[in-house]
């Protein structure tokens, strides 16, 4: 099910100024008339294109034309239109952790419960965990177990992102915008052809900057000032009709202030800080995607990356004017991989068999300033892992179809503290996934699934006290039920999905004192939960369209000391969320869109002490065609919700929910 329709009209859609963060809806074909029906859509879900309805699994789709039209650039956006996706609240750029299903991970485990995946090139922990959403094809969002395919870190689900191939289509398009505390941005697309036919290049940048709205009193100034730039290019060589080579190279970098936090005793957004606090992070990847037809309906395809992100920050934990307390980072994360697969695309039966290989070098630096000493903690974090896994689908009668795969995967992880002996781990998970479909008509299909999902185990690598303890990769086992089609003549698309989920080995975690974080394998936990995606055409220029996703994710059994946590939320799972939108697109080309967003209320410790309530935002945005330019205003947050963290790092810090802003868009398509 997509929450964004898939727009024929490019360039209309292309000239939509939209909200950030909205959904946009779709253009219709002939720009003096409305939509008839709802484009079909492909996807790439299980590595290889098939309709969305022939997936039997629970996907949303985001097209990236839209996405880019709407002004959505920031990733975490995408939990106000994706059922059962959220992050947790940390207010730095370029470090999210996300939240699928209810299942989350921490931050200093340096592994992910859910996986981000760029062009093949995977992000395996919050560390990063960022994309600017430029020149962006589409976002499939898989939910559910996806480490058959993926691999480890895919436990929960994967943001699976693809950005647009250069071609023999020249593209070109600038957009700039102004907004609410000085806020202004450019974004720019290029793509030309070097060689009809055979040689392809494209580059596109993003540059944006925002003043803060945390004062602080110490200074005089704002605490959290925004600066962020990207920039991606792509280099495609197509020799024969047989071969499509594309070399990617992409960079971001942030110069901010301030983390958003602030202390639970001050006046709201205001701090008395002394001590510089900034994100001088930045992160590069490079990618080599090859494809090659060799025969029939086989294919040959290689995904080689390599990802170095640097984690530079520098952050007051106090507030205070003396610099007593203060946290700092700085890590650098490299990471190779290589990933290898052949596939038979046979329409009947279609199958593929793949090898993974991935090497990490990790070279961390902790510090912690105390009242009286500062301890510093340099660590080196060695990993290396390999997999073969495979997967396809076997008709069994016309209407019924049988899909299978399997992932044995050999993970191991070694880690040395300056000065002191290598400590090792090493384990061998198998993932395994079956589902069964069933397709009446044309225009539904229902599936039954069974798997297994997987995250990596690790060291803690900053508690010296403890002996820098190991913990287990963490388990989770999931039985889901979904339905998804189209009514209506295909005016109406939806999906469905039930799903029951049990973890085991749950990494769970314990924070004795501010910057101390202490990880282990003390619980087991259960979800179960339902979502519902609509898409629906309603006639003469208007569209709807609304997902909502319930969700019940309880500890079963976690004891920490001589605290009992059965039965306890686990931190930052909502019990419920969704989003409406409403569009309407007028002949004369203006359109207006409104979006409700509603999230429920989560903890921020296992305790349940401390949390963040539920809120519901109301984002509004108009635009108006003129030619190829499109001028347009939004604002978000309508009615200036708080909804702040009170109460992170347990009960030391509050992350501030930012305030209402308004803000102008001018497009410029060629």
């Amino acid at each position: 099910m997509t929450s964004l329709r898939l727009c024929p009209d490019l360039p209309r859609a292309l000239g939509a100024l939209t909200l950030a963060g909205l959904g946009p809806l779709a253009q219709a074909q002939d720009p003096t008339a409305p939509p008839s029906v709802l484009p079909a859509i492909t996807v790439t879900a299980h590595k290889q294109a098939q309709r969305i309805e022939a997936v039997a699994a629970s996907v949303t789709v985001h097209d990236g034309e839209l996405l880019d039209a709407d002004g959505v650039d920031r990733l975490e956006t995408l939990e106000q239109i994706t059922p059962g996706l959220s992050f947790q609240p940390f207010g730095q750029a370029g470090v999210h952790s996300a939240v699928m299903r209810g299942v989350s991970a921490q931050f200093f485990s340096f592994s992910s419960s859910t996986l981000l995946l760029v062009d093949g090139v995977p992000t395996l922990m919050a560390q990063g965990f960022e994309d600017g959403l430029l020149g962006v094809e589409r976002v499939e969002v898989l939910r559910g177990p996806q480490s058959t395919l993926y691999g480890r870190n895919a436990e929960a689900g994967v943001i699976n992102i693809q950005t647009r191939q250069p071609g023999n289509t020249p593209r070109s398009a600038v957009s700039a915008g102004l907004s609410s505390r000085s806020g202004r941005s450019l974004r720019m697309e290029l793509s030309r052809p070097l060689v009809q036919d055979t040689l392809y290049a494209s580059f596109a940048g993003d540059w944006s900057r925002q003043d803060g709205f945390i004062d602080n009193l110490e200074t005089g100034r704002r605490a959290d000032d925004r600066r962020r730039e990207q920039q991606k290019l792509a280099l495609r060589w197509t020799p024969d009709s047989r071969t499509d080579a594309t070399l990617r190279y992409a960079r971001q970098a942030f110069d901010d202030g301030a983390a958003l936090w602030g202390s639970p005793s001050a006046r709201r957004a205001t701090v008395r800080s002394g001590t510089p606090s900034w994100n001088r992070s930045s992160g590069d990847t490079a990618s080599l995607n090859l494809a090659r037809e060799l025969g029939g309906s086989l294919s040959l395809h290689s995904v080689t990356a390599y990802n170095l992100y640097r984690d530079r920050v520098q952050q007051d934990t106090d507030f205070e004017p003396a610099d007593r307390l203060h946290i700092a980072r700085d890590h650098r994360f490299r990471s190779l991989s290589q990933e290898l697969r052949i596939e038979d695309r046979d329409a009947r039966a279609p199958w593929l068999l793949g090898l993974y290989a991935d090497r990490d070098n990790h070279d961390l630096l902790n510090v912690q300033q105390m009242a009286a000493t500062s301890l510093r903690s340099p660590a080196t974090l060695q990993g290396h892992g390999m997999a073969l896994f495979a997967n396809g689908s076997l008709p069994l009668t016309a209407r019924w179809t049988l899909q299978a795969g399997a992932r044995v995967e050999r993970h191991a992880i070694e880690f040395q503290p300056r000065g002191q002996d290598r400590q090792s781990t090493r384990s061998t998970p198998v993932s395994p996934r079956l589902a069964l479909q069933y397709q009446p008509g044309a225009a539904t299909a229902l599936h039954a699934s069974l798997s297994r999902g997987v995250r990596a185990g690790g060291f803690n690598v900053f508690v010296p006290a403890a002996g820098y303890a190991a913990y287990a990769p963490e388990k989770l086992q999931s039985l889901e039920l979904g339905v998804k089609g189209t009514l209506a003549n295909q005016r109406l698309r939806y999906s469905a999905s039930l799903y029951r989920m049990r973890m085991d080995d749950m990494q769970v975690q314990q924070m004795p004192q501010p910057g101390l974080v202490y990880i282990t394998n003390a619980a087991r936990g259960h979800a179960t939960g339902a979502e519902l995606e609509l898409d629906w055409l309603l006639g003469e220029g208007w569209q709807l369209q609304s997902g909502m996703a319930l969700n019940r994710t309880r500890l079963d059994r976690f004891r920490d000391g001589s605290a009992v946590y059965d039965g306890h939320r686990n931190p930052f799972a909502p019990d419920a969320s969704g989003h409406l939108v409403l569009r309407h697109d007028a002949a004369a080309g203006w359109h207006v869109q409104a979006q409700l967003y509603a999230t429920g209320k989560v903890h921020l410790d296992a305790a349940n002490r401390y949390s963040r309530p539920g809120y519901g935002l109301l984002n509004l945005q108009a635009g108006q065609r003129l030619g190829r330019f499109e001028i347009g205003a939004y604002v978000r947050n309508a009615a200036d919700r708080r909804y702040d963290a009170v109460g992170y790092q347990n009960g030391n810090v509050t992350v501030y929910s930012p305030p209402r802003e308004f803000g102008l868009r001018l497009d410029w398509r060629i």
